[in-house]
């Protein structure tokens, strides 16, 4: 196969539909607009969300809660995520990104007690529950916060 023989597969691709170009197109005269108004005009149309005047929905569905911008985004792993390491290694953010474990530290790691650790391993992370520092601690490993 060359470069010149190639195609898009069949059904993927569409005419082009062109516009103003007389009556036999089926597509002259308005262009496919209508007669007047806003929309038919030169850079015409309502903005995104505009319902002509009556209450848009954005504005219409009750708003719940409260986001705190400042809060930090804390990465979240549990106790089982920890296996994956050798006895005696030391876990910390940079190792659970090297390990695939997260993509991402953000502004710390959070170790949950959901499952169960059979290495001994040493923890350094920002945060830990206290069943995952028990569970962690009694499999011979250390936690520490970082």
């Amino acid at each position: 196969m060359k470069l010149h023989e190639l195609s898009p597969a069949p059904g993927s691709t569409k005419e082009v539909k062109r516009i103003g170009r007389g009556p036999g197109s089926g597509q002259g005269k308005t262009a496919g607009k209508g007669h007047k108004g806003q929309k038919a005009r030169s850079g015409g149309g309502v903005r995104p969300g505009f319902e002509g005047g009556q209450m848009p929905l954005s504005r219409r569905v009750p708003k719940r809660g409260f986001n705190n911008i400042f809060a930090d985004k804390i990465a979240i792993i549990n106790v089982r995520d920890l296996n994956k390491f050798e006895d005696g290694a030391v876990v910390d953010a940079q190792a659970l990104i090297d390990n695939n474990i997260i993509k991402n530290a953000y502004d710390g790691v959070k170790v949950l007690g959901n499952g169960e650790i059979t290495k001994k391993l040493t923890v350094k992370l920002a945060a830990f529950s206290a069943s995952a520092k028990q569970k962690i601690e009694a499999a011979g490993g250390k936690a520490e916060v970082i």
